[in-house]
């Protein structure tokens, strides 16, 4: 995270106030001058380990707090971003015993704190390797993956690196479950948005590696489609 003052505390409580015991709360802050740090300084028993200092994008500060990390399971959340509920992660490891990955559905939300609903993307009754074809269907604040599966973040993907990350360690996982559940509020906005058109060239890159070039194009017509369907709907919706 970097100089989010204005939400920075939210996604801190959301945390803090968990029921589940074991949580080992990493922040890895990337040097905020904006009153940040001080913000996380009130809360500062209740974090494990805070690391602030310059780096080299959103992917290399995961990276640092994955080379921290001793829990058998990661999660990253963004400055901004919340657990669902006091209980989420009580609720998502009693979902069922020892899964690789646990999974579940995120709610939008916009900088007034305002709910735009569920993800366009709806997350996949049963996730695979093949559940992104037509798009990230998961994100990234919900999905809880295995440590032991995961490997580093890969920097030449400045936005969506998150997107090969996951499905690297959907290879490896063996036991997958579907939380049925929201499980995480997301804050709308961030770097792929302002540069979208360099976030949709990496996924296209990251996406013909998993599934190679010519599937790859016919599942981009039909993303085509799909998204043009959904917005004429909304559109006559909101008409």
């Amino acid at each position: 995270m970097y100089n989010n003052v204005k939400a920075i505390e939210r996604t801190i409580l959301s945390i803090i106030n968990q029921t589940y015991p074991a949580i080992e709360y990493i922040i890895i802050d990337g040097n905020s001058t904006d009153g940040t740090m001080e913000v996380i300084a009130k809360y500062q028993s209740k974090i494990t380990k805070l690391v602030s200092g310059k780096d080299a994008g959103i992917y290399d500060a995961m990276n640092k707090g994955l080379a921290l990390a001793t829990g058998d399971y990661v999660l990253f959340m963004n400055s901004g971003d919340e657990l669902y509920a006091p209980d989420t992660v009580e609720q998502v490891f009693a979902s069922a015993e020892n899964a690789d990955i646990y999974y579940g559905e995120t709610e939008m939300y916009n900088e007034q704190w305002e709910s735009l609903g569920r993800r366009r993307h709806e997350a996949p009754t049963t996730f695979t390797h093949d559940s992104f074809r037509y798009g990230m269907s998961i994100s990234h604040q919900a999905i809880y993956i295995r440590r032991s599966l995961i490997s580093p973040y890969d920097l030449q993907y400045q936005l969506s690196a998150d997107i090969d990350w996951i499905l690297n360690a959907v290879q490896k996982a063996k036991k997958i479950s579907n939380t049925n559940r929201y499980v995480a509020k997301y804050l709308v906005g961030g770097m792929s948005k302002a540069k979208h058109r360099q976030s949709l060239q990496e996924r296209f890159k990251i996406f013909t590696k998993h599934y190679g070039l010519i599937p790859n194009l016919i599942n981009h017509v039909v993303i085509a489609a799909k998204l043009i369907s959904y917005y004429l709907k909304h559109r006559k919706t909101n008409d």
